[in-house]
C-alpha cells in the first residue's frame, strides 16, 4: 500500500518537475488536473510497468536496460495523450521528462 502511495506522489512530483524545468513541457490546466495526471502516471508505473518489464526482459538483456527508457517514454506519451492539458512538444522534452521519472523512481525505490 505504501508503494502505491509513493508511486502516486512520485508521479505528481515528476510531472510538476518536468513542467517546471524542462523546456517544451507545459501544463495548461488547473492544478487538480496536474494531480490527476500525476496519479495516472503513478498508477501506470505501479500496475502496468512491472508487466512490461517482464514482457520485455529479453530486450532489456540485449540492450543492457536501455529499453526501460523507451518504456518510460511510451508511458509518459500515453499520459500526454490522455490529458490534453499536458503538452510535450517533441521527442527531446519527452526524453528529459522520462529521465526525471526514472530518477525520481530510482530515489523512491531506495526509500
Amino acid at each position: 500500500m505504501m508503494s502505491l502511495l509513493w508511486n502516486l506522489i512520485g508521479g505528481v512530483f515528476t510531472l510538476w518537475l518536468a513542467q517546471r524545468f524542462v523546456p517544451g513541457v507545459e501544463f495548461t490546466g488547473e492544478m487538480k488536473y496536474l494531480i490527476l495526471a500525476g496519479c495516472f502516471l503513478g498508477l501506470i508505473n505501479f500496475f502496468i510497468k512491472p508487466i512490461l518489464k517482464i514482457i520485455t526482459l529479453p530486450l532489456r538483456i540485449l540492450t543492457f536496460g536501455l529499453i526501460g527508457l523507451v518504456i518510460n517514454m511510451l508511458i509518459i506519451w500515453a499520459v500526454d495523450i490522455f490529458f490534453p492539458e499536458l503538452v510535450i512538444q517533441g521527442i527531446v522534452p519527452l526524453f528529459w521528462t522520462s529521465l526525471i521519472v526514472w530518477g525520481v523512481g530510482f530515489i523512491l525505490g531506495l526509500l
